[in-house]
């Protein structure tokens, strides 16, 4: 016969997969307003204390716009960020700002959430995209788009790249400037399975494994961005 699990247990496995988060890590927010609006906001992790509170610090005011009045007690947020260490997983969780307070810095109280969810983008299928990016390959930048996007790899359209010479396991690099005005993600990679099309170019890239962060930041992105 199978045990139910106690209250101590539950919140035993939801401090541990909230730990996984590192205080300090970037996390992105989705908040919604009464009228519907929705957007979302990196951020920062601060920490938590079990079955009590988990602290997020305030997103840039600059930054907000309107959606700074909504960020009050009773409203409920979304919060996922990556685990460090193991790029290509995600924690995430629904939560309601407790209260929020000024001193030392801008923090939001959240209650401590009923549940923790654990994402591999690692087994996620490859989405398609429409992700508009440069690359630089040799020393010029050219306008792309990402038209799907995997932890592995992704395929890019070039318009007008008809004269481009491209070959097999050439090493380029990918910007992805950050809507927010932040940090752009930049992915470094080789070309792969080149394509010529009547208006341009089409390729696929293989990403080096040090732009795994970036890849799985880039994914986390995206997949939040479709919700």
């Amino acid at each position: 016969m199978t045990e139910k699990p106690t209250e101590m247990d539950t919140a035993t496995r939801l401090s541990r997969n909230l730990g996984l988060l590192q205080a300090g890590a970037t996390v992105t927010i989705d908040i919604s307003t009464p009228a519907g609006q929705k957007a979302k906001f990196r951020t920062t992790f601060i920490g938590y204390l079990p079955k009590l509170y988990v602290l997020i610090q305030f997103p840039d005011s600059n930054k907000l716009g309107q959606f700074s009045q909504h960020l009050k007690q009773g409203t409920a947020i979304t919060v996922r960020g990556l685990i460090e260490g193991h790029e290509g997983a995600v924690v995430a969780f629904v939560s309601t700002i407790k209260q929020t307070i000024q001193l030392p810095s801008r923090i939001m109280v959240l209650d401590f959430p009923q549940s923790v969810g654990l994402q591999n983008l690692r087994s996620a299928m490859r989405i398609d995209t429409n992700i508009n990016a440069k690359v630089k390959i040799d020393e010029t930048y050219w306008e792309t788009t990402i038209t799907d996007l995997s932890i592995n790899g992704c395929q890019l359209s070039i318009v007008n790249g008809e004269k481009l010479v491209l070959s097999e396991n050439k090493s380029i690099e990918i910007t992805v400037e950050d809507k927010q005005g932040a940090n752009n993600i930049k992915l470094k990679g080789e070309v792969c399975n080149l394509k010529q099309q009547t208006n341009g170019l089409s390729f696929g890239v293989k990403f080096s494994e040090q732009s795994n962060k970036s890849v799985s930041q880039l994914l986390l992105d995206t997949i939040t961005s479709q919700d």
